[in-house]
């Protein structure tokens, strides 16, 4: 009997919490404020590397070591391919030897001749022998001039053997591998300046009127979804032929992970400014492919569509007419609310 009695209570508890319900969701609100600001149109771009490097031997030789690949990232100065200096070496060795025999002929030669210009004071030599002796002298001393100058050029050829990265950059392409011989000139390897990272997206000619050198523009990468603040450098100078599109070109900050050609969506600016409502992205949830915010009404999540016309960081801009200045939309808590859902207000913003 108190069996069933226990079971009579725990039946009569879940009903209650059953009719009761969950409990109210909670929620931070944020204000939506007036501003003028400019509608975005978004723009596919790509990626590219205006400054690129095609480093190229300035001797030839063989190819000791290679020290990147395709895709390494490299600071400026690092060693990228070392050539074999084994006979360059020796020839230093035997231009250093001959110097030094050209400094012991200039001793006998600058000694012959101040022995024949005593003499030749003295009128106890002809002219023509202290003529020879001193022009014996100065070519003993040119001919030293012309080891060292030889000398200094095999030490240079022997530094360029190193060929280091002159910027820190990406590695492109490669073009030769371990012993294989390059001749002068032969191209080695492809950098790109990672502080020279740009983007390269179209729009229609009409819409530089709405363009400003310098503003800041939002950049999406579509590779990882992540979104990036690039700075409007300038346009290309040439427009396309067919389309009549302009260029822009937009500087983005340097990435360890990024390869030339990625497109990038661009939110470039499409009208001059103008008044419209504005609030946190935060506020924004997507449904089936739409934008939609949440209000509170009656303490209750009411979801309503949302039309984004400008993207500014963490705000957006809206014409919607239902979304108006000092409302107040779900900024927090957004992610799990069911349209009718009861919550409670914890905050403001």
């Amino acid at each position: 009997m108190l069996k069933k009695i226990m079971m009579i209570g725990i039946c009569s508890l879940a009903s209650i919490a059953h009719a009761a319900g969950p409990p109210p969701a909670k929620v931070v609100l944020g204000e939506v404020v007036k501003q003028e600001v400019a509608t975005t149109q978004s723009v596919t771009g790509v990626l590219y590397y205006e400054r690129v490097s095609d480093i190229s031997t300035e001797v030839a030789g063989l190819v000791e070591e290679i020290k990147v690949s395709q895709g390494d990232q490299v600071k400026a100065g690092q060693l990228l391919v070392r050539l074999n200096t084994e006979i360059l070496e020796q020839e230093i060795v035997l231009s250093k030897t001959r110097i030094a025999q050209s400094e012991l002929r200039i001793k006998n030669k600058e000694k012959n001749y101040k022995r024949l210009e005593r003499l030749f004071n003295s009128s106890g030599v002809s002219e023509k022998d202290y003529d020879d002796a001193y022009f014996a002298y100065q070519d003993a001393q040119m001919e030293k001039r012309a080891g060292q100058d030889k000398l200094a050029k095999l030490v240079l050829e022997q530094k360029r053997s190193k060929i280091r990265a002159p910027f820190s950059g990406v590695v492109l392409s490669k073009g030769v591998d371990s012993g294989a011989w390059v001749q002068q000139g032969k191209l080695l390897v492809s950098i790109g300046s990672s502080s020279d990272l740009f983007v390269r997206a179209p729009i229609a000619e009409n819409m530089l009127r709405f363009i400003q050198v310098g503003e800041k523009i939002p950049v999406i990468l579509n590779a990882f979804n992540k979104e990036i603040e690039g700075t409007l450098i300038g346009i290309d100078p040439v427009a396309d032929i067919k389309t009549k599109n302009i260029f822009l070109k937009i500087k983005i900050p340097a990435m360890a992970i990024v390869a030339q050609n990625m497109s990038a969506s661009v939110l470039v600016p499409s009208s001059f400014k103008k008044e419209l409502s504005v609030l946190s992205r935060a506020a924004v949830i997507k449904f089936q492919g739409k934008d939609f915010v949440y209000t509170v009404k009656e303490d209750k999540a009411e979801i309503m569509p949302i039309n984004i016309v400008s993207y500014m960081g963490q705000m957006i801009a809206t014409d919607s007419p239902s979304i108006v200045p000092g409302a107040q939309v779900v900024i927090e808590g957004n992610e799990r609310l069911r349209p009718g859902q009861s919550v409670m207000v914890v905050g403001g913003k």
